[in-house]
Formats: C-alpha cells, structure tokens, sequence
C-alpha cells in the first residue's frame, strides 16, 4: 500500500487522449493525478466534473457557503461519532478504479474514488493505493524538472511548476497508459 498525493486536476482533450485531434475544445474531460509521495509511480483517475470542481475547491482550500456533498459526509461521519481514517484505491477493472473509505474500528465503506478523494482532502486524511492498482495502472513519471535547480536550494518548485509538469506529463502518454473511469 503506497500513500499518494493530489497534484492537480485537469481537463483533458479526449481526442488527445485517443490519438486524434479535434482541437475544438468540446471533448474536455477532468481527470485526476496522484501521485505516491515516496515514489514515481502515478495514476491517472477520470472524474466527473462535480468531483473535480470539488477536489479543486479543497485543495484552494475554498469552500461554498453551504456544504457540497462531501462535506456533508464528513459532518454526517463526525456527528455519528466515527472517524474517517483514510481511503484506499483498491482495484482497477476494465478502466475503472474502485475505492473505500476506512473508518474507525475497521469499517470499510465502498465509494467511487473522485468522491473518496474529495472527502479525504477536507477530512485531511491520507489517500493510499493497493500495490495491484498501481501495478496495473500507475505509470512510472520521471521528474529531471523537480531535481535541484540552481537558486532553488534543493526546492521541488511551485504549484505552478507542478502543474506545468503535470501538463506534460498528460501530453506524452497514451490512453493504454491508464485506466479510465473514476
């Protein structure tokens, strides 16, 4: 079991992503990157748009002023008395990633991952990967850009940098790459 982090959510261009073009910006599609925090290995998670808007919110750290859906789930878990302890990606099948969120005294509750995600950013809980999931469908990413640079002292870079790598990381792979659905 490998801890990941978010490095960002993106839309990206479905005919990209299949090996056409069409340029015209209507075939968007978000998609999610973790990343292991002690590894290169990634994953790729497509998403709805509602769960990106949601993982995006949290990671700004800006919330509406009534709660999206899974900020009620953690005020309902809190309410209840139990503790959310993390989530874990745990398979992968015919594209699609499946998930659960551990809670307290072991037990487990079945959720897509866009939305399990969502929920451990604003829960601040860690977000794991089965070593299957990331056999099958993690992808070696190699960081040259995140290695010291000159003035940085020894520094991985901004949010901003992050993104521009990620953005590359999405223009050099193939959809054989990844699983699809989220």
């Amino acid at each position: 079991m490998s801890e990941m982090r978010v490095v960002g959510v993106l839309a990206v261009d479905d005919a990209t992503q299949q090996g056409g073009s069409s340029g015209s910006g209507e075939s968007r599609h978000p998609v999610v990157l973790l990343q292991e925090t002690d590894g290169k290995r990634c994953l790729q998670i497509w998403i709805g748009l509602a769960e990106a808007e949601a993982i995006a919110l949290e990671q700004q750290g800006r919330l509406p002023e009534r709660p999206l859906t899974h900020v009620l789930i953690s005020d309902v878990v809190s309410a209840l008395g139990r503790r959310l302890e993390r989530i874990e990606i745990t398979e992968v099948r015919g594209g699609t990633f499946y998930a659960d969120l551990v809670f307290d005294r072991g037990l487990r509750v079945s959720a897509r991952p866009s939305d399990s995600i969502a929920i451990a950013l604003h829960a601040d809980v860690p977000i794991h990967a089965t070593e299957g999931v990331l056999t099958d469908a993690g992808v070696v990413v190699e960081d040259d850009e995140a290695e010291e640079a000159p003035g940085t002292g020894g520094a991985a870079g901004s949010d901003e940098d992050e993104m521009d790598r990620f953005r590359a990381f999405l223009d050099n792979i193939s959809p054989e790459d990844f699983g699809r659905s989220g």
